[in-house]
């Protein structure tokens, strides 16, 4: 069972959300680029964005994470198989089971529509709210030329972010938006001082179990 969050976490952790959360506005796109994870409610995300004709065609990355390891399968499959419940047809959608984090999410995907000669100008990530973010500026480096927009489930922070895990994942994630720019997965994209102060005081409070060592 995992351990309550107190106020101040709390506090804390809804800097580094508001930080982290960067979508829309959207503009008419190729492809909606679904990153697998965890909460299948990104690939139902996914389908609302099809619905409602922002692209014709949806790709739903992922293999196996951290966090998915354990699944009997693959984030791609699973995600799939929510989009298809979620009225979109199998000719809509592609699957890339092989990525393992959300630069491969992006380079797998690639890949994926070069081989089958779909052209790509502006595309759609759909992602967790606190990855929207990232994602961008993972999808700017990994496949430039395309204009990229991002777009998650509408749940604030409340509703996502107030328990332990959700809080440990931001923490990491928002570590590597400045480690994955210095290392060339991303492109740079400024973290302001009180959201670093921020992410600092949660890694000391605890809430490391998703930083780079």
């Amino acid at each position: 069972m995992e351990s309550p969050v107190d106020a101040r976490a709390r506090e804390l952790a809804r800097i580094v959300w508001d930080h982290l959360v960067l979508s829309g506005p959207l503009s008419q796109a190729d492809v909606i680029l679904a990153l697998g994870c965890h909460d299948t409610r990104v690939a139902a995300h996914a389908a609302r964005l099809w619905h409602a004709g922002w692209a014709p065609l949806v790709i739903v990355s992922g293999g196996r994470g951290k966090i998915t390891s354990g699944w009997d399968e693959t984030e791609a499959r699973v995600f799939g198989r929510v989009a298809r419940e979620h009225g979109v047809p199998e000719d809509a959608l592609l699957l890339e089971e092989t990525a393992a984090n959300t630069g491969e999410n992006i380079t797998a995907s690639r890949r994926l529509v070069d081989e089958r000669g779909i052209a790509v100008r502006r595309g759609i990530l759909a992602a967790k709210p606190y990855m929207t973010r990232r994602a961008l500026a993972t999808a700017r480096r990994q496949w430039p030329g395309v204009g990229w927009s991002a777009s998650a489930p509408e749940l604030g922070f409340d509703a996502y972010g107030g328990e332990r895990r959700s809080i440990e994942l931001m923490v990491g994630d928002l570590q590597r938006m400045v480690v994955y720019a210095e290392r060339g997965f991303q492109v740079p994209m400024p973290v302001p001082a009180p959201v670093w102060a921020a992410y600092e005081e949660l890694a000391r409070l605890g809430y490391d179990g998703h930083v780079i060592r």
